[in-house]
């Protein structure tokens, strides 16, 4: 079941990112986030009518998709920054993908006009994601972000949406 988030989720969504915090480059927080940033992170979604999505199955959190503002300057307003996190427990079987579609599909009637999706790379399986939801690299660039004692790249993809209702 995929359903809006709420602050009460905050602990789950938390225990989820951190994962990725400490064991992969597909973030680039180095130390990983209390309760109550996350928290602040759902409200600020929340607050702007942005979608923070959970997907949710034996009562649990396993994943999470959210479209943040990408900048925080008022020309920006019709663009979004969206991320996707599943938990270590439930990769590889379409969570991802169900998550998305259900941002997505709430992305298209929002004002929204452009989404936007920062990739560190190497990551085959989240370019394949976001490829399959219609997003075209616009850009890549080399060794800007350090972790784990190495250089990463990052790639950004981006969509057009169609919807006229600004």
């Amino acid at each position: 079941m995929i359903r809006d988030a709420g602050i009460h989720d905050a602990i789950s969504i938390a225990e989820i990112y951190n994962h990725y915090v400490l064991n992969s480059h597909a973030t680039f927080e180095v130390d990983p986030i209390e309760i109550d940033e996350m928290e602040r992170r759902i409200e600020n979604c929340l607050t702007r009518a942005l979608p923070f999505l959970v997907a949710v199955v034996d009562d649990e959190i396993r994943g999470y998709a959210c479209a943040q503002p990408y900048k925080p300057r008022a020309a920006y307003q019709h663009s979004v920054e969206i991320s996707v996190y599943v938990s270590p427990t439930a990769t590889a079987n379409g969570m991802g993908t169900a998550l998305y579609a259900a941002l997505f599909d709430k992305l298209a009637h929002s004002g929204v006009h452009a989404v936007i999706a920062g990739i560190s790379l190497p990551n085959d399986s989240s370019v394949c994601l976001h490829e399959k939801f219609g997003m075209s690299k616009i850009a890549h660039f080399r060794e800007v972000g350090r972790k784990f004692d190495r250089w990463i790249d990052v790639g950004y993809w981006e969509l057009i949406l169609a919807d006229t209702s600004i």
